[in-house]
């Protein structure tokens, strides 16, 4: 059930022993978002932990991201833990991991802003013009009514920026940048942000190199994409960069990333610039925007580029 704004903040300051979690693979967004409500939550003397069922990537080891947030235990004879709220941000239950197997909470609230969120959640804040979910968090901590220290500035404005490409996608509105502003005015450094966060070892440089080397341009030059099968994906340790640096290709629309991630699994990332790839990654039990969407294929790797190309042409002709 959709609530409001204010409804979400409710349920926050009623709830004592909270978890706060977000979707596996976690960016920037779903990183700051977290740790920007469990710093306020903390402030108002409640028991606040943050559980994402994934590793944490070393770049925001400035945010004391990998030191804070635990990863969930769930064992063959382990019983699920009771709290009162379990606090989903930037995805849907079902992108949780076992987070979900883990927690037993009395209340489960949600808080996104991709259009592609099925509003399974008994309570659900979503607002798809929100340029993240960082953004709605900001208006939150307004709601709530406590002070935005410093602490909570630097993870939201992290959240921001990641989510915006440091404020220069078309997401970005007048109402991100004064936000972005005021975090600023409470502390957040946007120079050790956004170094700490563009930050590649000299390996992980090699890598996209020989990784963009492989860019194939389909679709009458309309569509580039990368294809890792495992021998190619195994060669990285991150594909962090890939999808926007295909981006930037002149005359194309459409940039995709397939990744092995095991057997017969394999990651989808899309970027856009006039085709809506969220319909596209919906058809795959995927989510995200208009302009940037993932999902995952279940199949091996010379069907999974088939179909992925098959569904990308056909969105594109529609357009």
């Amino acid at each position: 059930m959709r609530i409001s704004l204010k409804e979400a903040g409710e349920l926050l300051k009623a709830a004592q022993n909270i978890i706060i979690t977000a979707h596996v693979n976690p960016d920037g967004d779903a990183i700051g978002s977290s740790l920007g409500v469990m710093h306020c939550l903390r402030s108002l003397g409640k028991r606040v932990r943050v559980v994402i069922d994934d590793d944490i990537p070393s770049n925001f080891a400035f945010l004391h991201a990998g030191d804070i947030i635990e990863k969930p235990i769930v064992t063959a004879d382990s019983e699920k833990e009771a709290v009162d709220l379990l606090l989903i941000l930037d995805t849907s239950s079902e992108r949780v991991g076992k987070v979900l197997e883990a927690f037993s909470p009395s209340q489960i609230l949600n808080i996104d802003h991709h259009v592609t969120n099925p509003l399974a959640c008994p309570a659900v804040y979503l607002d798809p013009d929100s340029a993240a979910t960082a953004e709605i968090i900001y208006r939150l901590l307004h709601e709530i009514g406590e002070e935005i220290t410093k602490d909570i500035a630097m993870a939201v404005y992290t959240g921001l920026a990641t989510d915006t490409g440091f404020f220069r996608f078309p997401n970005t509105t007048p109402f991100t940048m004064r936000a972005a502003a005021d975090l600023l005015e409470r502390g957040a450094e946007p120079g050790l942000i956004s170094e700490a966060v563009e930050a590649k070892p000299f390996a992980r440089v090699v890598g996209m190199a020989r990784a963009l080397e492989t860019t194939e341009l389909l679709y009458d030059g309309r569509l580039a994409g990368i294809f890792l099968d495992r021998a190619a994906a195994e060669t990285l340790d991150s594909t962090e960069g890939l999808i926007d640096a295909m981006r930037t290709i002149e005359g194309s629309d459409v940039s995709v990333l397939l990744k092995w991630k095991e057997d017969n699994v394999f990651r989808v990332s899309m970027r856009s610039k006039n085709t809506d790839v969220s319909k596209v990654a919906a058809s795959f039990s995927g989510g995200g925007h208009a302009r940037a969407a993932g999902c995952t294929l279940k199949m091996g790797f010379s069907e999974a580029k088939m179909t992925i190309l098959d569904a990308l042409g056909k969105a594109m002709a529609e357009k």
